[in-house]
């Protein structure tokens, strides 16, 4: 997972963990998407502390952590508080980057 900065907050397209150090369901979530990015073998996700980014918190309305932010045609699109599983996940990532599924051959 690579680290949020300005700029790519600024992008029309990404998919943003966010987070807290101290908690402990952040840390089984964070365990789940650094498993996509294993199989993948990319970065997908970005990743933010939540509580160095209030002012991002509350201009985009994200009610507790862990949260999957998605923007997609520069809009949010969709913001997940609840990660059941790892087929979950996939299940998202299937609406908003299908270019992970598409055999490359």
């Amino acid at each position: 997972m690579e680290k949020a900065t300005k700029d790519m907050l600024q992008a029309d397209h990404y998919i943003l963990f966010i987070h807290s150090p101290f908690c402990g369901t952040c840390q089984l979530a964070r365990s789940m998407l650094h498993q996509i990015e294993e199989v993948h073998q990319q970065d997908i996700f970005l990743e933010m502390n939540a509580s160095l980014h209030p002012s991002f918190m509350q201009e985009n309305k994200i009610e507790s952590v862990p949260c999957l932010c998605i923007k997609d045609q520069g809009q949010i699109k969709e913001k997940v508080y609840v990660f059941h599983s790892i087929a979950n996940i996939y299940h998202i990532l299937l609406q908003y980057e299908r270019k992970l599924f598409v055999n490359s051959h």
